[in-house]
């Protein structure tokens, strides 16, 4: 039995995958009009879409909820969990304008890259949390490397801070800027990855991608500092 039919089965969480959605989505909406944005590096993303290619967003599973307000309505597909948790995610950030292709780096693995292919064959952004469903935290999965090079279509990295927040005790340690937080986002050049790579060399470009993201978290922390500092804070 696979984990979309265990939650299928019972009738609770079946209510609950009608009910989070429903009430969490015009509540994040809500949040997010409070935010006081600062971005850095965003017109890589119009860069890349004017060379005729489409990006394959890539940033850790604890900004998701940052993320999705930033990038909304853009058609973007996301990769998410077959299980009961990616199934009330999914609805959520459908609500935003995203489309979402079901599978992770654990399993439906190959189906979901293979729609992911046939999404960006079809002209529409693609994005990974590089270290979900299950982590471990702040670890690449290969998922957005070999995407890359089976597509010729760029990485687009991008991290994500706040200043005021709450810190979830999950795994992947979820941020959620708190009401009129100041947020910053950093977004890299195109990460590009080779078509005719090997297998060492799509790992050498997975830990490079690794080490961008840590580089764009400090470019983020810094933005959010010079943020604050510019209205005396």
């Amino acid at each position: 039995m696979t984990d979309a039919s265990r939650w299928q089965d019972s009738r609770s969480k079946r209510l609950q995958v009608a009910l989070i959605p429903a009430l969490a989505h015009p509540l994040i909406a809500l949040l997010g009009r409070t935010y006081r944005w600062r971005a850095e590096g965003a017109e890589h993303y119009d860069a890349v879409l004017a060379s005729g290619r489409q990006p394959i967003m890539a940033f850790w599973h604890g900004r998701i909820l940052p993320a999705t307000l930033f990038f909304q309505r853009r058609g973007i597909v996301v990769i998410t969990s077959e299980n009961f948790d990616g199934e009330w995610i999914a609805r959520i950030i459908e609500r935003f304008g995203y489309g979402t292709a079901r599978g992770s780096t654990s399993r439906g693995a190959t189906r979901a890259l293979v729609r992911l292919r046939k999404t960006m064959a079809d002209g529409k952004a693609t994005a990974f949390t590089m270290d979900g469903p299950r982590g471990p935290a702040r670890r690449a999965q290969p998922g957005a490397v070999f995407l890359a090079k089976i597509t010729r279509h760029p990485i687009l990295p991008f991290h994500i801070e706040a200043g005021r927040h709450w810190t979830l005790r999950s795994w992947d340690r979820t941020l959620i800027p708190k009401p009129f937080a100041d947020v910053a986002i950093a977004v890299g050049p195109p990460f590009l990855v080779a078509p005719d790579v090997d297998d060492d060399g799509l790992e050498a470009r997975r830990l490079a991608l690794e080490q961008e993201l840590g580089r764009l978290e400090e470019r983020a922390k810094l933005l959010l500092a010079n943020q604050s500092s510019g209205r005396g804070v």
